[in-house]
């Protein structure tokens, strides 16, 4: 980091004597320093983006006369590692343009906030995004917000599949249509919609029936994420069986949304995590015998699928940028008509699950092949 500077977003501030909080309080990124004798407050206050490192320790040992070279150099160290500074004489990466840049600013402020991973320039977020291969299987109400969300942000190539038309009911909550589409295939309109809202996307679309895990393996190949926002079939043989084992099978991670009435959830399947059956074996075990776990029905507002689409892109842009660095498998969502209930559980790889024995069909045949 050639000219370090404190992110706007992160800026310190004194606790009592002998204490610094950066990262700020409410977010889940913030961290307290212990300072008792001011050597941090000095070198944060000297990383204004006008000093390179070597500098800023120079300048502790002139503030701090009894400071060896190397105590210095290790305080500036500390902070270059913290995720909290920004290089102010990066520039910007040759893989996105001028015009990206400028699109793309307000992406570069969100993840500059929450991202506490030391980058070259800050741009890094936004070029995976530019790289990435998403398939969205499913574009209801879920769906067509996800796509929307993903093609916004900038995610490169994106596959749309469903095998409806647009129909009268749709429109209360399925945000890329209207009702000159009524009778179109969704894949096509989609396409056009999102094209139009960032021409610098490949966006492809494909109107067919997914009846197999095959057919999904088939949609899969060649592909970095799965954003699975149909829910038809449903029970012991769904399609988020069939997701499930296709993904575990060519080692992507996914992510589904859903709702049932108010509520609103997105499940996340890191790919060398628990996994889906995994999941929804412990959360049924909990249940009472013949309850099954079931996100989907006619019950839904356009604030509710807004949600739950927005969820799942939220969680796809996080499995294609790393950030937060440490993605687990996990279920997440809202209760509408009751915001205290914060959904939020994740559990352990069950060895009985039949999902996570195909993986390890997988990783042994990789190991035969390597």
């Amino acid at each position: 980091m050639r000219l370090p500077k404190v992110k706007a977003e992160h800026r310190p501030y004194r606790i009592g004597r002998d204490r610094i909080r950066i990262g700020g309080s409410i977010y889940g990124i913030a961290a307290e320093i212990s300072d008792p004798h001011g050597h941090a407050w000095a070198a944060l206050s000297a990383m204004d983006g006008t000093r390179a490192p070597a500098d800023v320790a120079d300048h502790l040992c002139h503030l701090f006369p009894g400071m060896k070279r190397v105590d210095a150099a290790g305080v500036v160290d500390l902070l270059l590692r913290s995720g909290y500074l920004e290089d102010a004489a990066a520039p910007p990466p040759g893989d996105l343009s001028a015009a990206e840049t400028e699109r793309y600013s307000r992406n570069k402020a969100f993840f500059r906030w929450v991202d506490l991973v030391p980058r070259a320039h800050g741009w890094e977020a936004q070029v995976a995004l530019k790289r990435a291969r998403v398939l969205v299987l499913g574009l209801g109400g879920t769906g067509s917000h996800a796509a929307w969300a993903l093609a916004a942000a900038g995610v490169g190539r994106i596959h749309c599949v469903d095998r409806d038309v647009v129909e009268v009911s749709n429109l209360t909550r399925q945000a890329l249509f209207t009702e000159a589409d009524i009778g179109r295939p969704k894949a096509d309109v989609v396409v056009e919609r999102l094209t139009a809202i960032n021409s610098g996307v490949r966006v492809t679309g494909e109107t067919r029936a997914v009846e197999s895990r095959a057919d999904v393996s088939a949609l899969l190949a060649g592909f970095d994420v799965l954003a699975l926002c149909a829910d038809e079939p449903r029970g012991q043989d769904s399609i988020r069986i069939w997701a499930n084992r296709a993904c575990l099978m060519a080692g992507v991670p996914w992510a589904v949304g859903g709702y049932r009435g108010p509520l609103v959830s997105v499940g996340v399947f890191a790919a060398g995590g628990p996994c889906y059956e995994c999941l929804t074996a412990a959360i049924e075990a909990s249940l009472e015998p013949g309850v099954h776990v079931d996100l989907g029905g006619p019950g839904v507002l356009a604030p509710s699928a807004g949600i739950s689409g927005h969820l799942t892109a939220q969680a796809v842009i996080s499995m294609v940028t790393g950030i937060p660095a440490t993605l687990r498998s996990h279920v997440t969502g809202i209760n509408l008509i009751a915001p205290e209930q914060h959904v939020y559980t994740h559990y352990a790889a069950s060895p009985e699950c039949a999902g996570c024995a195909v993986r390890g069909k997988r990783e042994r045949k990789s190991a035969v092949d390597a």
